[in-house]
Protein backbone atom coordinates (compact mmCIF):
# COMPACT_ATOMS: atom_id res chain seq x y z
CA UNK A 1 0.00 0.00 0.00
CA UNK A 2 2.44 2.58 -1.20
CA UNK A 3 1.89 5.96 -2.71
CA UNK A 4 3.71 6.30 -6.01
CA UNK A 5 7.01 8.14 -5.75
CA UNK A 6 6.88 11.51 -7.44
CA UNK A 7 9.43 13.98 -8.63
CA UNK A 8 9.62 17.45 -7.19
CA UNK A 9 7.59 20.06 -9.03
CA UNK A 10 4.19 20.43 -10.57
CA UNK A 11 2.20 19.59 -13.65
CA UNK A 12 2.73 23.02 -15.11
CA UNK A 13 1.23 22.25 -18.50
CA UNK A 14 -1.98 20.87 -17.07
CA UNK A 15 -2.12 23.43 -14.27
CA UNK A 16 -1.66 26.44 -16.53
CA UNK A 17 -4.12 25.26 -19.14
CA UNK A 18 -6.84 24.28 -16.71
CA UNK A 19 -6.61 26.85 -13.93
CA UNK A 20 -9.73 28.65 -15.15
CA UNK A 21 -11.64 25.71 -16.60
CA UNK A 22 -13.56 24.44 -13.57
CA UNK A 23 -17.11 23.57 -14.45
CA UNK A 24 -18.39 25.07 -11.20
CA UNK A 25 -17.38 28.53 -10.05
CA UNK A 26 -15.39 28.53 -6.80
CA UNK A 27 -17.23 29.43 -3.61
CA UNK A 28 -15.89 31.33 -0.58
CA UNK A 29 -13.71 29.14 1.61
CA UNK A 30 -15.40 27.45 4.55
CA UNK A 31 -14.28 24.80 7.02
CA UNK A 32 -14.67 21.22 5.92
CA UNK A 33 -16.63 20.71 9.15
CA UNK A 34 -19.54 22.36 7.33
CA UNK A 35 -20.00 19.29 5.12
CA UNK A 36 -18.82 16.56 7.50
CA UNK A 37 -19.89 16.12 11.12
CA UNK A 38 -18.01 14.13 13.74
CA UNK A 39 -20.84 11.61 13.78
CA UNK A 40 -20.52 11.10 10.02
CA UNK A 41 -16.75 10.72 10.28
CA UNK A 42 -17.08 8.11 13.02
CA UNK A 43 -19.74 6.28 11.03
CA UNK A 44 -17.53 6.17 7.93
CA UNK A 45 -14.58 4.72 9.85
CA UNK A 46 -16.05 2.48 12.57
CA UNK A 47 -12.92 0.34 12.97
CA UNK A 48 -10.40 3.17 12.68
CA UNK A 49 -7.29 3.32 14.82
CA UNK A 50 -7.89 5.74 17.68
CA UNK A 51 -4.96 7.73 16.29
CA UNK A 52 -7.23 9.03 13.51
CA UNK A 53 -9.75 11.47 14.99
CA UNK A 54 -12.28 13.84 13.51
CA UNK A 55 -10.72 16.73 15.43
CA UNK A 56 -7.30 16.00 13.95
CA UNK A 57 -8.72 15.80 10.42
CA UNK A 58 -10.59 19.10 10.71
CA UNK A 59 -7.60 20.85 12.30
CA UNK A 60 -5.30 19.56 9.55
CA UNK A 61 -7.62 20.73 6.78
CA UNK A 62 -8.23 24.12 8.40
CA UNK A 63 -4.57 24.82 9.17
CA UNK A 64 -3.18 23.65 5.85
CA UNK A 65 -6.04 25.53 4.24
CA UNK A 66 -4.30 28.76 5.23
CA UNK A 67 -1.32 27.89 3.01
CA UNK A 68 -0.70 28.71 -0.63
CA UNK A 69 2.40 27.74 -2.57
CA UNK A 70 3.59 29.26 -5.83
CA UNK A 71 5.75 26.83 -7.77
CA UNK A 72 7.91 28.23 -10.55
CA UNK A 73 10.07 26.12 -12.84
CA UNK A 74 12.96 27.23 -15.02
CA UNK A 75 14.57 25.02 -17.64
CA UNK A 76 13.53 21.41 -17.11
CA UNK A 77 13.86 20.89 -13.38
CA UNK A 78 15.03 24.05 -11.60
CA UNK A 79 12.46 25.16 -9.03
CA UNK A 80 11.51 27.96 -6.71
CA UNK A 81 8.74 27.60 -4.11
CA UNK A 82 7.16 30.65 -2.47
CA UNK A 83 4.95 29.75 0.49
CA UNK A 84 2.31 32.14 1.81
CA UNK A 85 1.03 31.41 5.32
CA UNK A 86 -2.10 32.50 7.20
CA UNK A 87 -0.55 35.87 8.08
CA UNK A 88 -0.10 36.63 4.40
CA UNK A 89 3.67 36.48 4.68
CA UNK A 90 5.34 35.05 1.56
CA UNK A 91 8.60 33.16 2.06
CA UNK A 92 10.91 31.41 -0.39
CA UNK A 93 11.08 27.89 1.04
CA UNK A 94 12.93 26.31 -1.85
CA UNK A 95 15.22 27.73 -4.49
CA UNK A 96 17.40 25.27 -6.37
CA UNK A 97 21.12 25.88 -6.65
CA UNK A 98 20.92 26.57 -10.38
CA UNK A 99 18.05 29.03 -10.12
CA UNK A 100 20.19 32.08 -10.97
CA UNK A 101 22.41 30.40 -13.53
CA UNK A 102 22.30 32.16 -16.89
CA UNK A 103 21.44 28.96 -18.76
CA UNK A 104 18.43 28.44 -16.48
CA UNK A 105 17.27 32.05 -16.78
CA UNK A 106 17.23 31.74 -20.56
CA UNK A 107 14.63 28.98 -20.42
CA UNK A 108 11.00 30.11 -20.16
CA UNK A 109 9.50 30.10 -16.69
CA UNK A 110 6.27 28.28 -15.93
CA UNK A 111 4.40 28.85 -12.70
CA UNK A 112 1.24 27.89 -10.88
CA UNK A 113 -0.18 28.28 -7.38
CA UNK A 114 -1.69 25.58 -5.20
CA UNK A 115 -4.29 26.87 -2.73
CA UNK A 116 -4.67 24.22 -0.04
CA UNK A 117 -7.78 26.00 1.19
CA UNK A 118 -9.67 24.56 -1.78
CA UNK A 119 -9.61 21.03 -0.33
CA UNK A 120 -13.22 19.78 -0.42
CA UNK A 121 -14.68 23.24 0.29
CA UNK A 122 -14.24 25.49 -2.75
CA UNK A 123 -17.03 24.37 -5.07
CA UNK A 124 -20.69 23.34 -4.98
CA UNK A 125 -21.83 20.99 -2.18
CA UNK A 126 -22.08 18.00 -4.53
CA UNK A 127 -18.59 18.59 -5.99
CA UNK A 128 -17.14 19.02 -2.50
CA UNK A 129 -18.74 15.80 -1.28
CA UNK A 130 -17.61 13.84 -4.34
CA UNK A 131 -14.07 15.02 -3.74
CA UNK A 132 -14.32 14.08 -0.07
CA UNK A 133 -15.68 10.63 -0.97
CA UNK A 134 -12.79 10.12 -3.40
CA UNK A 135 -10.21 11.26 -0.85
CA UNK A 136 -11.67 9.00 1.83
CA UNK A 137 -11.77 6.09 -0.61
CA UNK A 138 -8.07 6.43 -1.37
CA UNK A 139 -6.93 6.80 2.24
CA UNK A 140 -9.21 3.94 3.28
CA UNK A 141 -7.69 1.56 0.76
CA UNK A 142 -4.19 2.62 1.76
CA UNK A 143 -4.88 1.95 5.46
CA UNK A 144 -7.42 -0.87 5.45
CA UNK A 145 -6.92 -3.97 7.57
CA UNK A 146 -9.99 -6.16 7.55
CA UNK A 147 -12.55 -8.07 5.53
CA UNK A 148 -12.71 -7.60 1.76
CA UNK A 149 -15.79 -5.75 0.64
CA UNK A 150 -16.92 -4.54 4.05
CA UNK A 151 -15.68 -0.97 3.47
CA UNK A 152 -15.66 -0.42 7.23
CA UNK A 153 -11.95 -1.02 7.76
CA UNK A 154 -10.40 2.24 6.57
CA UNK A 155 -7.92 4.26 8.64
CA UNK A 156 -6.78 1.23 10.62
CA UNK A 157 -3.06 1.26 9.77
CA UNK A 158 -0.85 4.21 10.72
CA UNK A 159 2.11 2.85 8.77
CA UNK A 160 2.75 0.11 6.26
CA UNK A 161 3.09 -3.39 7.66
CA UNK A 162 6.70 -3.86 6.53
CA UNK A 163 8.68 -1.14 8.29
CA UNK A 164 12.01 -2.63 7.18
CA UNK A 165 11.58 -0.85 3.85
CA UNK A 166 13.73 2.29 4.10
CA UNK A 167 12.61 3.91 0.82
CA UNK A 168 15.62 6.11 0.23
CA UNK A 169 16.31 7.65 -3.17
CA UNK A 170 18.82 10.16 -4.50
CA UNK A 171 17.63 13.73 -4.04
CA UNK A 172 19.71 16.89 -4.12
CA UNK A 173 16.97 18.97 -2.54
CA UNK A 174 15.64 16.43 -0.06
CA UNK A 175 18.50 14.12 0.92
CA UNK A 176 17.81 11.31 3.36
CA UNK A 177 19.05 11.74 6.92
CA UNK A 178 21.40 9.06 8.18
CA UNK A 179 19.61 6.54 10.34
CA UNK A 180 16.12 7.58 9.26
CA UNK A 181 13.71 5.47 7.24
CA UNK A 182 10.96 6.72 4.98
CA UNK A 183 8.53 3.83 4.77
CA UNK A 184 4.84 4.48 4.15
CA UNK A 185 3.17 6.39 6.96
CA UNK A 186 -0.15 8.10 7.55
CA UNK A 187 -3.47 7.99 5.69
CA UNK A 188 -1.84 8.16 2.25
CA UNK A 189 1.17 6.03 3.22
CA UNK A 190 3.69 8.77 2.39
CA UNK A 191 6.98 7.17 1.37
CA UNK A 192 10.51 8.08 0.20
CA UNK A 193 12.69 10.92 1.45
CA UNK A 194 11.88 13.10 -1.57
CA UNK A 195 8.20 13.01 -0.69
CA UNK A 196 8.81 13.64 3.01
CA UNK A 197 10.98 16.66 2.19
CA UNK A 198 8.51 18.09 -0.30
CA UNK A 199 5.59 17.57 2.11
CA UNK A 200 7.56 19.22 4.89
CA UNK A 201 8.26 22.25 2.68
CA UNK A 202 4.52 22.68 2.18
CA UNK A 203 3.34 21.87 5.70
CA UNK A 204 6.05 23.58 7.74
CA UNK A 205 7.92 25.75 5.26
CA UNK A 206 11.02 23.74 6.18
CA UNK A 207 12.00 20.45 4.49
CA UNK A 208 14.21 19.39 7.37
CA UNK A 209 11.39 18.84 9.84
CA UNK A 210 10.02 15.67 8.24
CA UNK A 211 13.39 14.60 6.83
CA UNK A 212 14.80 14.67 10.35
CA UNK A 213 11.65 13.33 11.99
CA UNK A 214 9.62 11.24 9.52
CA UNK A 215 8.03 9.52 12.51
CA UNK A 216 5.85 12.63 13.01
CA UNK A 217 3.60 11.27 10.27
CA UNK A 218 2.74 8.31 12.49
CA UNK A 219 2.85 10.00 15.90
CA UNK A 220 1.07 13.32 15.28
CA UNK A 221 -2.38 12.78 13.72
CA UNK A 222 -2.66 16.38 12.50
CA UNK A 223 0.63 16.07 10.62
CA UNK A 224 -0.52 12.70 9.28
CA UNK A 225 -3.70 14.17 7.80
CA UNK A 226 -1.81 17.21 6.50
CA UNK A 227 0.59 14.90 4.65
CA UNK A 228 -2.36 13.14 3.02
CA UNK A 229 -4.04 16.42 2.04
CA UNK A 230 -0.73 17.74 0.69
CA UNK A 231 -0.45 14.70 -1.59
CA UNK A 232 -4.04 15.06 -2.74
CA UNK A 233 -3.73 18.75 -3.60
CA UNK A 234 -0.25 18.97 -5.14
CA UNK A 235 0.32 18.32 -8.86
CA UNK A 236 3.41 16.43 -9.93
CA UNK A 237 5.69 17.12 -12.87
CA UNK A 238 3.67 14.95 -15.25
CA UNK A 239 0.44 14.48 -13.32
CA UNK A 240 -2.46 16.70 -12.30
CA UNK A 241 -3.52 16.73 -8.68
CA UNK A 242 -6.32 14.45 -7.53
CA UNK A 243 -8.11 17.61 -6.38
CA UNK A 244 -8.05 19.10 -9.87
CA UNK A 245 -9.31 15.83 -11.35
CA UNK A 246 -12.25 15.52 -8.96
CA UNK A 247 -13.32 19.17 -9.19
CA UNK A 248 -13.15 19.47 -12.97
CA UNK A 249 -10.21 21.85 -13.03
CA UNK A 250 -8.21 19.27 -14.99
CA UNK A 251 -9.08 18.39 -18.55
CA UNK A 252 -7.04 15.93 -20.64
CA UNK A 253 -4.54 17.31 -23.11
CA UNK A 254 -3.51 15.58 -26.35
CA UNK A 255 -0.85 13.48 -24.61
CA UNK A 256 -3.32 12.30 -21.98
CA UNK A 257 -5.89 11.37 -24.60
CA UNK A 258 -3.32 9.41 -26.58
CA UNK A 259 -2.64 7.33 -23.47
CA UNK A 260 -6.24 6.62 -22.56
CA UNK A 261 -6.54 9.29 -19.89
CA UNK A 262 -9.60 10.87 -21.43
CA UNK A 263 -12.03 11.71 -18.64
CA UNK A 264 -11.84 13.43 -15.26
CA UNK A 265 -13.13 11.11 -12.57
CA UNK A 266 -12.25 8.68 -9.83
CA UNK A 267 -10.28 6.40 -12.15
CA UNK A 268 -7.81 9.21 -12.75
CA UNK A 269 -7.19 9.55 -9.01
CA UNK A 270 -6.20 5.88 -8.92
CA UNK A 271 -3.75 6.57 -11.74
CA UNK A 272 -2.30 9.46 -9.73
CA UNK A 273 -1.99 7.47 -6.49
CA UNK A 274 -0.82 4.07 -7.75
CA UNK A 275 -1.11 3.92 -11.51
CA UNK A 276 2.08 1.95 -12.12
CA UNK A 277 0.67 -1.00 -10.20
CA UNK A 278 -3.06 -0.85 -10.82
CA UNK A 279 -3.81 0.93 -14.12
CA UNK A 280 -3.73 -0.16 -17.75
CA UNK A 281 -4.33 -3.79 -16.83
CA UNK A 282 -8.04 -4.21 -17.45
CA UNK A 283 -10.98 -4.04 -15.08
CA UNK A 284 -10.28 -7.08 -12.91
CA UNK A 285 -7.39 -5.68 -10.83
CA UNK A 286 -8.42 -6.27 -7.22
CA UNK A 287 -6.81 -3.23 -5.56
CA UNK A 288 -8.33 -0.90 -8.15
CA UNK A 289 -11.75 -2.42 -7.61
CA UNK A 290 -11.36 -2.12 -3.84
CA UNK A 291 -10.73 1.62 -4.24
CA UNK A 292 -13.79 1.90 -6.49
CA UNK A 293 -15.88 -0.01 -3.94
CA UNK A 294 -14.85 2.38 -1.19
CA UNK A 295 -15.70 5.38 -3.39
CA UNK A 296 -19.17 4.10 -4.19
CA UNK A 297 -19.73 3.21 -0.53
CA UNK A 298 -18.77 6.70 0.64
CA UNK A 299 -20.85 8.41 -2.05
CA UNK A 300 -23.89 6.61 -0.70
CA UNK A 301 -22.98 7.41 2.89
CA UNK A 302 -22.64 11.10 2.03
CA UNK A 303 -25.97 11.10 0.20
CA UNK A 304 -24.76 11.77 -3.32
CA UNK A 305 -24.28 9.89 -6.59
CA UNK A 306 -21.73 9.95 -9.39
CA UNK A 307 -23.43 8.24 -12.30
CA UNK A 308 -20.64 9.11 -14.74
CA UNK A 309 -17.74 8.60 -12.38
CA UNK A 310 -15.28 7.11 -14.88
CA UNK A 311 -14.20 4.96 -11.96
CA UNK A 312 -11.90 2.47 -13.68
CA UNK A 313 -8.32 3.12 -14.78
CA UNK A 314 -8.13 -0.26 -16.48
CA UNK A 315 -7.65 1.24 -19.96
CA UNK A 316 -5.40 4.13 -18.91
CA UNK A 317 -1.65 4.06 -19.29
CA UNK A 318 0.17 5.00 -16.10
CA UNK A 319 2.14 8.22 -16.05
CA UNK A 320 5.85 7.89 -16.68
CA UNK A 321 8.43 9.67 -14.58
Amino acid sequence: MLVSVFSCGGNTNNANKTADSAATAPKPKVSISSILSEKQFNDLFPQRNKFYTYAAFIKAADELGEVKIKITRRAVSVYQFIRTDKSGKATVVRQDADWNEEWAKKKPDSAFTVNYGEFCTAFSPDVNKKELAAFFAQISHETRHGMNGSYTDGLMLIHETNTSNVYISDSDEYPAVKGKTYYGRGPMQLSYNGNYGYASNIIFGDPKILLNSPELVETDPVVAFKAAIYFWMTPETHKPSAHDVMTGKWQPNAIDKAHGRTTPGFGMTINIVNGDVECGKGDTVEPMNDRIGFYQFYLKKLGITDANCACSCGKMEPYKY
